[in-house]
């Protein structure tokens, strides 16, 4: 296996910059995801790893060497695309082997490789079937397999898991993340679904319009987003974020919201009555004698916690309790949550304010 490194990566289509001035470092080994909506530039990056898209500008290289002008037959990287992409006309085992073919190994060689592969994702008993005979996960499995055999520095996974059901998508996370674990292989994989980002990834590379927002491990996303957009992006149910304005008091400051007040933690470049947004996960705003009046819109219980959709000024938050509790449609009731909970940003720049 080997490092992924994406220095100052540039990519125009006309008078259209998609790419701007990027650098990733992919160590070997890492897990690395690539993360954001639809239009944000994270499968066109991938392409560009793999060479199936061409760069305006910077350096690409694979174990320390330079990619930018080799084929992707000769940048020793596998890729798993979203539609499976297997011969609807050969059997499991031959989809596996196709490629090991092409490069002439020797029949055995051949045979052992797929063999081995298909104990690992749990094929054996599927090689003689076709494509049509196998449910969505097996054929990701084969299509996973058919990178497998040919023991590539980097695995390249764009969106595998989009066209399978919801139940599946838990299955597949669990078996491609207990796959790189026992493979060590370098991984670089693009979803729009920050779960599987959150569950999955070593390392995560949030994105926007072709920018980088953020690069972390997910907890250090999840609890220290650097601006607005990580912070509604990263965590489901997702963050609230809500329009205060900071007040001091002594030495201490408060944001006044909707009529109520949440104390904040100590932040050095805070000035009094600066216009900030507050944000506040889901499960750590929860009901108490003070803090934001709000009324009740929706209750939706799911067993181990209810979900409260509620309104307050004119937003909806939502708060989780993991207690048992009994609230009603239109019921008034208090927000709050532990200072050291809120996040804070500029409500101008967007940036995080809060002193970590």
């Amino acid at each position: 296996m080997a490092e992924v490194s994406i220095a100052n990566v540039r990519k125009v289509y006309g008078s259209t910059e998609v790419i701007h001035d990027l650098s990733i470092k992919v160590d070997d080994g890492e897990f690395v995801v690539l993360v954001g909506p639809s239009g944000c530039g994270k499968s066109t990056l991938l392409r560009m790893v793999a060479g199936l898209e061409s760069i305006t500008a910077g350096n690409i290289s694979i174990g320390g060497k330079t990619v930018n002008n080799l084929p992707p037959s000769e940048r020793d990287i596998a890729m798993v695309f979203q539609n499976y992409a297997l011969y609807p006309h050969k059997t499991v085992e031959a989809n596996m082997a196709f490629s090991l073919k092409m490069r002439k190994l020797d029949r055995t060689l051949i045979k052992e490789k797929v063999d081995v592969a298909a104990e690992v994702l749990g094929l054996t008993p599927y090689l003689k079937r076709y494509p049509r005979a196998l449910s969505g996960g097996q054929r990701q499995r084969v299509a996973m397999g058919r990178a497998i055999v040919r023991d590539p520095q980097v695995f390249l996974f764009d969106e595998p898991l989009s066209n399978l059901d919801a139940k599946l998508r838990v299955q597949m996370r669990a078996e491609i993340r207990e796959l790189h674990q026992r493979l060590k292989s370098t991984t670089v994989y693009v979803t729009h679904d920050q779960i599987e980002a959150m569950t999955m990834a070593d390392k995560i590379v949030v994105m926007q319009d072709g920018y980088i927002e953020q690069i972390g491990t997910p907890l250090e996303l999840y609890d220290r987003p650097s601006n607005v957009f990580v912070a509604g992006f990263i965590g489901s149910p997702a963050m609230n974020l809500i329009p205060g304005v900071a007040k001091k008091s002594g030495s201490n400051f408060s944001a006044e919201i909707y009529g109520g007040k949440l104390p904040l933690p100590k932040i050095k470049n805070l000035a009094d009555g600066q216009e900030v947004l507050i944000g506040v996960r889901p499960e750590q705003l929860i009901p108490g004698k003070t803090g934001i009046a709000a009324t009740v819109s929706v209750v939706e219980p799911t067993g181990s916690e209810t979900h409260l959709i509620v309104r307050s000024g004119d937003q909806d938050l939502i708060s989780v309790i993991r207690d048992r509790s009994s609230f009603s449609v239109g019921e008034t009731i208090n927000l709050s949550a532990e200072k050291s909970f809120l996040h804070v940003f500029d409500a101008k720049t967007s940036e995080r304010l809060n002193d970590d």
